[in-house]
């Protein structure tokens, strides 16, 4: 149906519903790391922050302010895998909490079950699955899907069918990719081009987000540690692993969050400090780096 552009020029128009800062609702988004950085991790509890209605299901510190139910299609992972994960996440949940997410999430292996959203059956099946959620989740994209992921025009074509299903089903859908090696190597996760294959992979998206492990010159400038302003040092770096977004189109773009791995994998947002030597008088604390 076309835009009344007259009612658009004189009344107020709502105010956009933002899945997490900058996710539009309706949109389809992506999250992209080099393996094991932690980004199925951070996707399910951001899913678990979506889903629960009550305090304290927000690990990663979205400032969410509308929740819903939850659709999270795991293709990387086996069940027992996922069921450890939820496990380890639980531990820092309320009992409320847990109640919520357990209500409002769905999480569904599909490993081995060759689902491909560019055959009928499978985009039926998803948007049957999925209707009525407020946001779906795929982990990962190339486990939806045979093809050429170099190609523009499969990929624009893929993101087209990955917009289709979130117009049909009223929800805003996530997915997951690696970056390129490339990308991997140099250390340039933070670009919106690092992701693999074909640039409409993030050129037809509306958001993306990213996942990358502290560096060795960051190990060195960050502290956890307000008093002292110790270093993370290079001992310790492996735990930290740095969010932000490298594109989104309806918001300004949100402040790097740090997260510290926990027991199990868990992330949980840490605000770090910047060490600033000044004359040899010692290191003073500028402001936090995280926070969207």
């Amino acid at each position: 149906m076309p835009i009344d552009l007259l009612a658009a020029f004189e009344n107020q128009p709502p105010a956009l519903d933002f899945i997490w800062p900058g996710f539009l609702a309706g949109t389809v988004g992506a999250l992209v790391a080099p393996g094991a950085t932690g980004k199925s991790f951070w996707a399910l509890e951001a899913t678990m922050s979506v889903a629960c209605s009550v305090a304290g299901g927000d690990l990663l510190g979205l400032d969410l302010k509308k929740t819903g139910p939850v659709i999270y299609l795991a293709g990387d992972d086996p069940q027992s895998a996922l069921v450890s994960r939820a496990h380890a996440i639980g531990h820092h949940l309320e009992p409320a909490a847990r109640e919520s997410v357990a209500a409002n999430l769905v999480l569904e292996p599909i490993m081995g079950k060759r689902l491909n959203v560019m055959d009928d059956g499978g985009l039926h099946w998803i948007i049957e699955r999925c209707m009525g959620a407020r946001l779906i989740v795929v982990d990962t994209l190339s486990r939806i899907h045979t093809l050429d992921e170099n190609s523009n025009g499969n990929m624009a074509h893929l993101l087209t069918t990955l917009e289709y299903i979130a117009d049909t089903t009223g929800a805003s859908l996530l997915y997951l990719h690696h970056i390129s090696k490339f990308s991997a190597r140099d250390g340039q996760a933070e670009q919106q081009q690092a992701a693999r294959g074909a640039s409409a992979l993030i050129d037809n998206a509306r958001w993306c987000g990213y996942l990358a492990r502290m560096t060795e010159d960051e190990s060195k400038r960050l502290s956890d540690s307000p008093q002292d302003l110790r270093p993370i040092g290079s001992d310790r770096r492996d735990h930290f692993v740095k969010f932000g977004v490298s594109k989104q189109n309806y918001d300004v773009r949100s402040k790097v969050n740090w997260f510290e791995r926990q027991e199990g994998g868990v992330l949980c947002q840490r605000k770090l400090f910047e060490i600033d030597k000044k004359g040899g008088k010692g290191r003073t604390p500028r402001k936090p780096t995280d926070g969207f």
